[in-house]
């Protein structure tokens, strides 16, 4: 997440870089090897089904348990390994991101419409009937990932929501990402991870159908499995490292601003973060903080290189070009803490999401805690896409109906064009009810 020399034509203001990344770029996901592995386990998969799926949780995950299905009552139990203010948390944001996505769908609305007289076209949001969500366990386990994506597929409708996530332990899933699921409402969940598990439920090899769309983040087997399976089901988005980018200005605190960098980039060792400030010395401040936190920061192992290799700190002459660099950048997570943050909300276009004032961190999504989604795009797909909210469970399905005497308005134009394009079969359709009209 940096400005290469191909952007700067693009950018009218004057700049400067007070940080440049060491490594910088966007760091490689298609790995040779991690395509090839993905593509044979897939094969292997969908040619020897679930013993494929259980062979390759015994040979990576280490399972040894005889079912990988967790039943309704295990799920209700999960809740009981957990501290209840850790209960508290994860049922504050489960019903918070489930309030959000509630309100976002109540303002996706059907309609019909008479464009002309007796031609009538509208609009249907129908849910997709099956969705399977990936639900990470790894070094840290994203505990609101089953918000993003279980519970807001259900307020989107959706008739049936199976989770997978990995085992972490011979015979089961982390409970505090297994209660999470249940909370959402998931209607099944399974202990099995990474491509076995995507494969399984793009396959139906869990006892349903084959999923309609796979959604949530996963590591680089996970998202290339994902991109592999594109087309036989829908997908979320192809997510990379997270990445965080803040706008500032002189009014902001440097220790604020560098926490939050610093927030994201503890998700991994390749991802970024960037400041783009209009003043020097606060820019020069937060480079410093930056610093100083990562001396006592228990994470600074990951935070660390993140920063070095892939940070970067712009001075913008005024912020006008401020946001033409953020334009340019089009971060996962951008946050603004400046004198006008209006003025930036008004102004910028290329983001996944906004956090706006000094009271607002990426955190509060992240964790589920301020109701809005954190599966969002990466690598400046922000540019072209949004991210995961009710809208990717829906499918917005339009319809039409004509009435007889609106024939003459369509028919005629429709047999023109027809006839100059060749195509004889669709001007007949036409005509033929042209003829009828007139008789």
């Amino acid at each position: 997440m940096q400005i290469n020399e191909a952007d700067k034509a693009f950018i009218n203001g004057k700049f400067e870089a007070l940080k440049t990344p060491e490594v910088g770029g966007v760091p490689a996901q298609r790995l040779p090897a991690v395509i090839e592995t993905v593509s044979a386990m897939l094969s292997d998969i969908e040619k020897n089904g679930i013993d494929a799926v259980i062979k390759y949780s015994q040979k990576l995950d280490g399972w040894e348990g005889k079912d990988i299905e967790i039943s309704q009552a295990q799920l209700a139990k999960t809740g009981d390994e957990l501290s209840p203010q850790l209960r508290e948390a994860l049922a504050a944001g489960a019903e918070r991101t489930r309030l959000f996505a509630v309100e976002q769908r109540e303002h996706l609305t059907d309609f019909e419409t008479e464009i002309l007289p007796g031609v009538f076209a509208g609009q249907r949001y129908t849910p997709v009937p099956r969705v399977g969500a990936y639900l990470p366990a790894g070094q840290f386990p994203i505990l609101a990932s089953a918000f993003m994506t279980v519970g807001v597929a259900k307020a989107a409708g959706v008739p049936t929501v199976i989770a997978c996530t990995p085992p972490t332990s011979p015979t089961g899933g982390h409970p505090a990402v297994l209660h999470s699921a249940y909370l959402s409402g998931v209607d099944r969940a399974f202990a099995v991870g990474g491509v076995q598990a995507l494969a399984a439920m793009a396959f139906g090899l869990l006892g349903e159908q084959p999923a309609d769309i796979l959604v949530g983040a996963g590591n680089a087997y996970v998202t290339e499995a994902k991109r592999q399976l594109f087309g036989r089901v829908g997908i979320d988005l192809l997510a990379g490292p997270s990445e965080v980018a803040v706008i500032a200005d002189e009014t902001a605190d440097p220790e604020l601003v560098a926490a939050d960098l610093l927030g994201q980039a503890e998700h991994g060792v390749l991802s970024p973060a960037s400041l783009v400030t209009t003043d020097r010395t606060f820019g020069e401040a937060v480079i410093k903080q930056i610093e100083k936190q990562l001396e006592t920061l228990a994470t600074r192992n990951i935070a660390g290189p993140a920063w070095r290799d892939y940070g970067t700190v712009y001075l913008a002459e005024n912020r006008e070009t401020a946001a033409e660099i953020m334009d340019m950048l089009a971060p996962e997570h951008l946050e603004i803490q400046t004198s006008d943050d209006a003025w930036y909300h008004d102004n910028l276009k290329n983001y996944g999401s906004i956090f706006l004032g000094a009271w607002s961190t990426v955190a509060y999504s992240d964790k589920g805690i301020s109701g809005t989604n954190h599966v969002l795009p990466t690598g400046r797909g922000a540019k072209s896409s949004a991210g995961l909210s009710v809208s990717r469970f829906l499918k917005p399905l339009t319809f039409q109906r004509v009435e007889k005497e609106a024939t003459p308005r369509l028919a005629n134009y429709v047999a023109s064009i027809s006839e100059f394009e060749g195509m004889e079969a669709h001007r007949a359709t036409a005509t033929l009810r042209l003829d009828r009209f007139n008789s």
